[in-house]
């Protein structure tokens, strides 16, 4: 029947019986008339429907429908049906079977009924309804009356010369309740309900069904003479604990006494019993281990914390013939607070009052809560035998004051222990090496407190000693280190008010200097500035721009503001071979003041009797570990590493090398500062700020360990804030709004040796060879032939393979190609790649294939022209298209390509700027950066001057390469050859 939850309606209780599971509860809800009584429409409240008559219902209904619902056969059934053959009725059968029953199974299912049974009177006592439920299933046959008040109960033992008779008596409201012989019926055990003439009662104290079960129907229990003692030892001893006695023919005397809290602790002893068959590691471990008890005393008696299974503790004794009890009162309220406050404390107390941990951390345990412990009236005593080591239990304390020496951060620190004061180092090298203990001068055992291995760890790791020099000093680097610990109270500072200002490292206004050709962009203006103000420190720093945002005009920028400062000495640039030729021009372009030396070639000698006379010095790596005796001499102002990945590993030579190189300041640039492993980053950091991150193996061991084979994110972002104040690193994206659409930069690469041999030979050949053509044919007849040897010098400045066969050398722009191609690759960019030559082309495939770099390719030959665009427009598609002039010159839309690569020039500037428009064309939402690859000193540069002169003719009239070859006078022509 469904009842309406929107009319009246009561929440009745039913009490049935089943023949295995004992008294077993239904619930029901019943709807009400207009004068508010019970209907017979109802219907079974479950967890189901409980929501539609909750607005009625209380979490006492909510919970007692949930036990209800567990106690049920069915759920029993269900929960502790070990076969699955049987069906319920089998299971029921067969587990309470009078002779061949599973008692096992059977006290298991009553030990989970007993107590739920016991929840659910607890919660419908003492204000909702109950009833009995009829044979013939009626939910309200009838009604039984839930006292509210507790009965007081009271066991009698009287004592005779022949026996001792037991029998309970109970009170209710102060009057006698008799129940025995009454029909009466305990329903539950665990605590015992009782329904007598429809009224339902509970007990004070909480009583046991099975001691007023027996007494029902019978006025008392008589314990003969002969087992008597026993009796008394055991059994009345528990009663006079548990509940109110009278006694007759024995004394019981209750004793009150004020209670005193004892926290014994000491080694975990071993049991004897296993004592031979211990090991020595179990035994060393069983020292290690402390074992905390948790007990009381009350007068001259002890007693262990039992949960307060009992509201007192009895002692028994036999005087002559007769008995004495001593009942010792507890106080539940006093016990179970010391309990809960050892708890609120840290101390993991299981329910027999005891706690384990490790010694070490007892120690700890006991110095941070002493003065707690004594607060809250606890005795604390140590139990172990007489060679058990004393611990220092006082609090230490800590005072560290950081002032200024020289270059460094000058350590004072107090370190107490009681009456002893230890030396910082001592202290430091304890830590370091991860002990907790040491010796006192009393002999006593000291622990260094677990939060100084937290709170202090960077500052006894990164503080050193000085040859020479007494006390500890700090690194100026690690300034931000000691602003930390000064706002978290852990240090006093005394510092300079310039000191800090300096150290702060907050970006200060610095005019560009005067003398610098060329316009910031705004962040590059911030770049120049952030350097600036890191040097005015006396500091190192990272520039970590994308590559194209213009790392070398900054830092040209800061060279010139340093020479404007009145620097003499002058500054060491060091860089992959194929960038020298490259910021020797941008020099020229920007600071055309600086006195620069390329510092390359076999006349070495000469050149560094000119390092007085010179304000900047280009060096490649290689040159510098070549010539580092010398170097290494030498005073700089800066030394500063471009592309400065090349450092990236600390065992290889040319890291050692540049780190013996002496100067003011350090600087380093890349636009990948991690390639391959954060270690990339220490060898880096190390050389722009020595000890930065301390040594390789701390830093492998606490920072790229955890970094990259557990993904420690709390470690990752402890690294970044050490580096922080001294790496600066700007994307694309984070600067777009300062970008133009493109930006076209030229990258000149120097040739091999054999390239440049070969190359200077095959010039030679066609210079003499066609000027006597010229002379004696003319211009004209002779521009096939210029034609061709221009087309074979333009050939060589790329790869000799491209038309000398068996050419086995390398390439100086190949080199560049492929080392600018991974940097783009590593910033996960995509780039196209150009080139007249489809033969070049094909040199470049082979070099990523052996790289495993996948790639897009399209030449004339190219059937599949759609699917290999489609596919490098993919977002997951190939990062590099390998494309020839001709057959992608038009046509293509390759907006997800932000880099370009032009091989070798063309003569027609519009047959480059086709090429760059594939990416920069609408739909393209980034800044598109082209680079020009130029070979030094050959045909190229020539080539890249006259399309210059002749750029408004292209533009206007030319539209072809041909076209412009006619167009070269004698002159010109005579120019490329030179």
């Amino acid at each position: 029947m469904k009842i309406s939850p929107n009319k009246p309606f009561q929440v009745v209780y039913s009490l049935l019986s089943h023949e295995c599971l004992g008294y077993l509860f239904d619930v029901f809800v019943v709807q009400l008339n207009e004068k508010g009584q019970l209907t017979w429409e109802y219907q079974t409240l479950t967890s189901r429907n409980f929501h539609e008559f909750e607005h009625v219902l209380d979490d006492r209904d909510r919970t007692a429908v949930g036990l209800i619902e567990s106690m049920k056969p069915v759920a029993v059934y269900e929960k502790f049906n070990t076969s699955k053959r049987k069906t319920m009725e089998e299971f029921y059968l067969k587990t309470w079977d009078a002779e061949k029953g599973e008692k096992e199974i059977q006290e298991a299912v009553m030990s989970v009924i007993e107590k739920k049974r016991g929840q659910v009177f607890g919660l419908i006592c003492p204000d909702k309804t109950l009833f009995i439920m009829g044979n013939d299933g009626n939910p309200m046959r009838q009604a039984v009356q839930i006292e509210a008040e507790a009965v007081d109960v009271l066991f009698h033992f009287m004592r005779n010369d022949e026996n001792t008779h037991y029998f309970p008596t109970l009170k209710y409201l102060g009057n006698k309740l008799e129940f025995q012989y009454k029909d009466a019926v305990v329903l539950c055990d665990e605590p015992a309900w009782m329904l007598m003439n429809q009224k339902l009662y509970h007990f004070n104290p909480e009583l046991e069904g099975k001691k007023l079960r027996p007494f029902l129907n019978k006025k008392f229990v008589a314990i003969p003479k002969n087992m008597e003692e026993d009796y008394f030892r055991k059994f009345v001893k528990a009663m006079v604990a548990r509940y109110p006695v009278h006694a007759k023919g024995f004394e019981i005397t209750n004793t009150e006494k004020p209670v005193q809290f004892l926290l014994s602790y000491g080694p975990t002893a071993p049991k004897i019993e296993d004592e031979e068959t211990l090991k020595k590691k179990a035994a060393l471990e069983a020292a290690d281990r402390w074992n905390f008890v948790l007990s009381f005393q009350y007068g001259n008696n002890r007693f262990p914390w039992d949960g307060l299974s009992s509201e007192a503790n009895v002692l028994f004794e036999k005087k002559g013939d007769s008995y004495a009890f001593q009942k010792i009162m507890r106080s539940h309220v006093k016990e179970k607070r010391a309990f809960q406050q050892l708890k609120t404390l840290g101390l993991k107390m299981e329910q027999d009052g005891r706690a384990f941990l490790q010694r070490g951390d007892a120690v700890q345990w006991l110095t941070a809560n002493k003065e707690a412990l004594d607060q809250a009236g606890f005795v604390v005593q140590f139990k172990g035998d007489g060679q058990a080591p004393r611990y220092f239990l006082g609090k230490p304390e800590i005072k560290i004051r950081i002032g200024e020496k020289l270059d460094w951060f000058d350590i004072q620190a107090v370190i107490s222990f009681g009456e002893f004061q230890i030396p910082f180092l001592k202290i430091r090298q304890l830590i370091l090496q991860k002990k907790k203990e040491f010796h006192l001068p009393d002999g006593s055992i000291a622990m260094i407190p677990d939060n100084w291995f937290h709170d202090y760890q960077d500052l006894f790791y990164f503080s050193e000693t000085r040859p020479g020099e007494e006390g500890v000093f700090l690194r100026r680097q690690h300034y931000q280190l000691v602003q930390e610990w000064e706002n978290q109270d852990l240090v006093k500072t005394a510092l300079r008010a310039k000191t800090v200002n300096d150290l702060a490292l907050e970006a200060k206004e610095y005019p560009v200097p005067k003398n610098f050709k060329g316009t910031l962009r705004p962040y590059q203006l911030e770049g120049y500035r952030w350097m600036r103000t890191r040097q005015a420190a006396g500091l190192g720093a990272c520039l970590a721009d994308d590559m194209g945002l213009g790392k070398t005009v900054q830092t040209l920028c800061l060279l010139q503001s340093l020479k404007e400062q009145g620097e003499t000495l002058p500054t060491l640039l060091v860089m992959p071979t194929s960038l020298l030729y490259n910021w020797e021009m941008e020099a020229k372009k920007f600071t055309p003041q600086l006195r620069v030396l390329v510092y390359s070639g076999p006349q070495r000698e000469k050149l560094q009797a000119q390092i007085g006379k010179v304000d900047l010095i280009l060096c490649s790596f290689g040159m510098v570990r070549s010539d580092i005796e010398w170097f290494e001499k030498q005073a700089f102002s800066y030394v500063i590493l471009d592309e400065s990945q090349a450092i990236k590993n600390p065992l290889a030579n040319i890291t050692k090398a540049v780190q013996k190189l002496n100067a003011k300041f350090r600087l380093v640039m890349t636009g990948t500062p991690l390639e391959n492993s954060t270690m990339d980053l220490w060898s880096q950091m190390n050389f722009v700020n020595s000890g930065l991150l301390g040594t390789q193996r701390y830093f492998k061991d606490h920072f790229q360990l955890p970094i990259e084979k557990k993904a420690d994110m709390e470690k990752k972002k402890r690294l970044y804030f050490l580096i922080k104040p001294y790496l600066l690193r700007r994307e694309k994206r984070q600067v777009a709004a300062d970008l133009p659409e493109k930006m076209e930069s030229v990258t000149y690469c120097s040739m091999t040796e054999e390239q440049e041999r070969l190359y200077d030979k095959t010039k030679s050949f066609y210079r003499d060879v066609l000027l006597k053509q010229i002379k004696d044919e003319g211009l004209q007849k002779s521009r096939f032939s210029v034609l061709q040897g221009l087309t074979k010098l333009r050939q060589l400045a790329n790869h000799p393979s491209l038309c000398e066969e068996g050419y086995a050398g390398d390439s100086g722009k190949m080199e560049a190609v492929l080392e600018k191609l991974e940097t783009v690759l590593e910033q996960h960019h995509k780039v196209l790649i150009f080139s007249q030559f489809v033969q070049h082309l094909n040199l470049i495939k082979t070099a990523l294939e052996e790289r495993e770099i996948p790639y897009a390719y399209l030449d004339g030959s190219t059937v599949d022209r759609k699917g290999q665009v489609e596919s490098f427009q993919k977002e997951d598609g190939q990062s590099v298209f390998l494309i020839s002039l001709k057959a992608g010159g038009v046509g293509l839309n390759l907006t997800a390509a932000d880099y370009v690569f032009l091989l070798d020039p063309w003569w027609n500037p519009a047959a480059e700027a086709q090429a760059i428009d594939r990416a920069h064309r609408i739909g393209q939402k980034k800044t598109v950066f082209t680079y020009k690859f130029i070979s030094k000193e050959t045909v190229e540069e020539k080539i890249l001057a006259l399309q210059q002169r002749k750029k408004d003719l292209a533009s206007e009239l030319v539209t072809s390469d041909e076209s412009i070859l006619r167009a070269l006078s004698e002159d010109e022509v005579l120019d490329l050859l030179s």
